[in-house]
């Protein structure tokens, strides 16, 4: 059997090992934290992360814990529709559930270390690196120019236990400010995310909470009002780091997955759902190919699909989040408003 070592054990590295042919590979996975997390966002998921879902198996068991998103509209921050969005069969499932239902799916045979890694596993398996944005992986083989990089965008993200409204579902433009509101298990998700100078790591959730709520002070009712149901203990914050694009994903026997690849900005709702993706193509080639081919091909398909997401998404972050050009953005969307129906999620 083939020796692969995995770092990381979080959405893309438990999918990889969910997926993996336990008959060819011994399969090793190092997590520094293996106690699954109880406070996380909800993660909206997109027609090919639920085909990712359903190859690893837990499609159903995703359905039945997750709400249906429905339609959302992009709003000013006083919460007049700009554009209204049909979410079709768009789903939101919580981080937590999500990792809860990937980890149910990982063979016995899988062996678990808990373990902060710091020095790489043997150089004569197949190691991946799975561990996220500030990857060990990473930066050991692809160097220090490949180190994630800092955005001046703080994110805000919680639950609250208030159903969400219907009228009130989507995300609210201000002026270099954006606020979101969607269905929840059991309630409401929320997140806001502006320029700070917080952090840039450590930040504490309550000073947090409470700049947000000095923020959206003269927006929409239902910002505030989801702001002052939100406690320190349904929260959490960050600031935004992004990956810069590689030249390759493969380097000899190293690859890399998830947001150890290319972490994006949240702002096209990808980075879950691409991790998923990378986890199970990865998979299948590694489960039908030779160990090179398979790593060829994997680079080939998901580099150049990723990049230009993750260019999207920064995008839609300087879009989102305009400053000085805010009254041209809103005069465009104003126009928009006036003359296209509803659009439909790709």
């Amino acid at each position: 059997m083939e020796a692969i070592s995995i770092v990381g054990g979080g959405i893309a590295g438990l999918a990889l090992a969910a997926s993996l042919d336990p008959s060819r590979y011994d399969v090793s996975i190092f997590e520094k934290r293996p106690e699954l997390p109880t406070v996380g966002t909800v993660l909206a998921m997109w027609p090919n992360a639920q085909r990712a879902l359903a190859r690893v198996g837990v499609l159903a068991g995703a359905r039945a814990v997750s709400p249906v998103l429905g339609n959302g509209s992009i709003r000013n921050a006083a919460g007049k529709p700009w554009v209204t969005v049909r979410g079709g069969e768009l789903f939101g499932i919580s981080r937590v559930d999500l990792l809860r239902l990937l980890d149910g799916a990982v063979p016995g045979t899988v062996r678990r270390v808990a373990s902060h890694v710091r020095q790489l596993p043997p150089v004569d398996r197949l190691l991946v690196g799975a561990d996220g944005v500030h990857s060990v992986v990473r930066r050991e083989v692809w160097g220090t120019a490949s180190d994630a990089r800092l955005t001046s965008a703080l994110a805000v993200r919680g639950t609250i236990p208030s159903p969400v409204e219907a009228g009130e579902v989507g995300e609210y433009w201000g002026r270099g400010d954006l606020f979101g509101i969607a269905a929840a298990p059991g309630g409401t998700n929320w997140y806001g995310s502006w320029r700070s100078t917080l952090g840039p790591t450590g930040i504490d959730v309550e000073e947090a909470l409470t700049q947000a709520r000095r923020r959206f002070a003269d927006h929409a009712p239902a910002i505030r009002q989801v702001l002052a149901a939100a406690s320190p203990e349904l929260s959490l914050a960050q600031r935004i780091w992004t990956v810069p694009p590689l030249r390759s994903y493969v380097s000899g026997a190293a690859v890399l997955v998830g947001d150890a690849a290319h972490a994006m900005t949240p702002n096209l709702g990808r980075g879950a759902c691409e991790s998923l993706v990378d986890a199970v193509v990865l998979a299948d080639l590694l489960n039908s190919l030779p160990r090179e081919k398979a790593l060829a091909a994997y680079d080939r398909q998901r580099r150049l699909r990723t990049r230009a997401l993750s260019l999207g998404s920064a995008a839609m972050m300087k879009v989102a989040l305009a400053d000085g050009a805010q009254p041209f953005r809103d005069r465009l969307l104003n126009l928009a408003a006036r003359l296209s129906p509803a659009a439909a999620y790709p």
